[in-house]
């Protein structure tokens, strides 16, 4: 995944893997703003040719990094997010259960977002 630039497009509540110009992969995700600011991932895709690279698990690290610059906590909702994160608790702390009601709230308050 050296040339796999990874980038953050908030407004389209992506984070997208980058290659030779070609959105390989990305995590989709929403930012929760009660009870308090939190990144919630949805969806990881990796495009089908890309699989196995490794650029899910980048993935799921620089929005965990993304997260951690921003003071913010991770409440996953993705299952490729929540297996990510219980293999690396070093790097992804473990979600406040308030905040995963609170995203599975806004989530089913809003269907077709996702």
């Amino acid at each position: 995944m050296s040339e796999t630039e990874i980038r953050d497009d908030r407004a389209a509540g992506r984070l997208e893997a980058v290659s030779g110009g070609e959105v390989v992969g990305r995590i989709e995700y929403f930012v929760l703003d009660a009870p308090r600011h939190a990144l919630v991932p949805v969806h990881t895709l990796v495009e089908p040719a890309h699989e196995g690279k490794g650029i899910a698990g980048s993935l799921a690290r620089e929005l965990y990094a993304v997260a951690e610059r921003e003071g913010v906590p991770v409440a996953p909702l993705c299952p490729y997010v929540v297996q990510w994160a219980e293999r690396h608790p070093d790097r992804a702390p473990a979600a406040d259960p308030a905040l995963l009601d609170a995203a599975k709230e806004w989530l089913a308050a809003r269907p077709g977002r996702f």
